[in-house]
């Protein structure tokens, strides 16, 4: 089985692309897989919740809501999340982000969310 990793803007564009997350991988991924997310990335969601305003603050909220009602498998490693993210990819994960500097440094194949609706895997 495969793990997802998925990044937090990808949680803040769900909010903003009105993005169903899950039936996109669900589309996208023909292979079994699971969803997960960092420690760091609830952290950084909490912080935006807290911290923010407006729709950056309702994203984060409604992100949170979401991570809680599908129930994902949170990675206890510490740590910067990209640099995080970067070392998971190395180790055979898939990771789902939209951030353009980080993507130079994942290994292939990677997700990214295409054209606001879809998820693709790029090889």
């Amino acid at each position: 089985m495969k793990k997802i990793i998925i990044d937090t803007n990808v949680f803040m564009a769900i909010s903003e692309f009105k993005l169903d997350l899950f039936s996109a991988l669900e589309q996208c991924c023909d292979f079994p897989y699971s969803p997960n997310i960092l420690q760091g990335t609830l952290d950084e969601l909490r912080k935006i919740a807290l911290e923010q305003r407006g729709k950056f603050r309702r994203a984060a909220i409604l992100a949170l809501k979401i991570i809680e009602s599908k129930n994902l498998d949170v990675i206890k490693k510490t740590g910067n999340v990209d640099d995080l993210l970067a070392d998971f990819s190395k180790n055979g994960y898939l990771i789902l982000t939209q951030d353009i500097i980080l993507k130079r440094r994942l290994q292939k194949p990677y997700l990214t969310i295409r054209q606001k609706k879809k998820v693709v895997l790029i090889d």
